[in-house]
This record gives C-alpha cells, structure tokens and sequence, in this order.
C-alpha cells in the first residue's frame, strides 16, 4: 500500500473517532479542538489532524473561531431543530432511494453490527454510546448511497441536532427500546419494499 495510502486511512480514521466523540457528547459543544493535544492522542503529527479538523469544518461539526481556533459547533436552538428534523428525514429517504436496488449481504453485515453495539450500549444504559451508536446508523445509511454531498449535508444537519439524540434518549425508561425501534427499518429493507422503508424512517424520525 503506498503511504499515501496509509495518511488518508489515517486521517479518515481520526475524522470519524472526532465526529463520534462529538456526536455522543464526549466533546463538548463549543469546546476547542487543539490540534497539539488531538496528535498526541493518536499519535500523529500536526498534518493529518489539521486536514481532519477541516474535513469536519466542511461538514459544519466544527467552526473557526478568530480568537479561540478550530470549535465544535453548538446544537440549533429548539424552534430550529423543528425545522432542521424534517430535513433530516427527507436526506435520509432520499440516500435508501439511491441505493435500494444495489443492496447486499455486506450493507445488512454493517448494519447489523452497529445496532448489536448499540443493543449493548442499552443494556448497560450507556446513554453516550447509544447517542454516537444511534448516529452511526443513519450516517452508514446515508454513506451507503456513495454521494459524499449527500453525506456531508446530512452530517452538517445532524450537527445541529445532535443534542435531540441525547435528549430524547434520556426520556426512555427502557433504553434497549432505543434499539428495537431501529429494527424495523433493517426489516423493511430484507423486505424489499422500498415504500415501506421510506415510511418507517420518516416514522422513525418525526
């Protein structure tokens, strides 16, 4: 593999940990991302954390600051999230459009994979898990549709409403409802039918 190779599976790496963290919460809203600290954490030079933090610049998850640097962005006031939300669906029904005739054994692979780590993160009740776990779902749903404008539009919307997630996560009595909740949307895709999938995510979302 060349090495060039090998910096931007590197960096593509460090981009999806960052955004996780984010997602979930273990990086604040509005908290700086210090490109010194972030290479010692994985063990990097300054170059791939740089290109990583303008990856998620790009995606709207972190601004530029004047002042402070490189910040995570805050969550959209509720009223807006209101608005942001059926955005959200609407992206999401669009990229099963795109890639519902194409589907394989290695999409359901995947998918069942993130909402086992999820299951888990229920039953310990893990609610950061649960967030960045819920997340990565609907992103792998939207990635699978092989448009990076797509996927990048989607995450700068999700950025916005990320607290939503944990929110609404915290409302449950039984988290493992979180993900028995998302099952039906794997159901309707084994199915086959495309209208009953695009029904259970707008479901599942609004």
């Amino acid at each position: 593999m060349k090495e060039s190779q090998l910096v931007r599976g590197l960096g593509e790496q460090i981009v999806e940990r960052l955004r996780e963290d984010i997602f979930s919460g273990k990086i604040a809203e509005g908290e700086r991302l210090r490109e010194i600290d972030l290479a010692k954490r994985f063990a990097v030079s300054r170059g791939p954390i740089r290109e990583a933090i303008q990856q998620l610049t790009w995606e709207g998850i972190v601004e530029a600051d004047r002042n402070k640097g490189a910040i995570v962005s805050t969550s959209a006031p509720n009223e807006i999230s209101e608005l942001i939300i059926p955005l959200r669906c609407t992206i999401e029904k669009y990229a099963v459009r795109l890639f519902f005739d194409s589907l394989t054994e290695e999409d359901f692979l995947l998918w069942d994979n993130i909402l086992e780590k999820m299951k888990l993160a229920c039953e310990a009740k893990d609610f950061a898990l649960i967030s960045e776990h819920d997340i990565a779902f609907h992103r792998a749903l939207v990635n699978r549709s092989h448009s990076p404008d797509l996927l990048a539009i989607w995450s700068s919307i999700v950025s916005r409403v990320r607290r939503h997630f944990r929110e609404s996560h915290l409302k449950y009595t039984k988290p493992v409802q979180i993900y028995e909740e998302h099952l039906p949307i794997i159901d309707a895709l084994k199915n086959k039918s495309l209208a009953d999938t695009l029904q259970v995510i707008e479901d599942h979302i609004e």
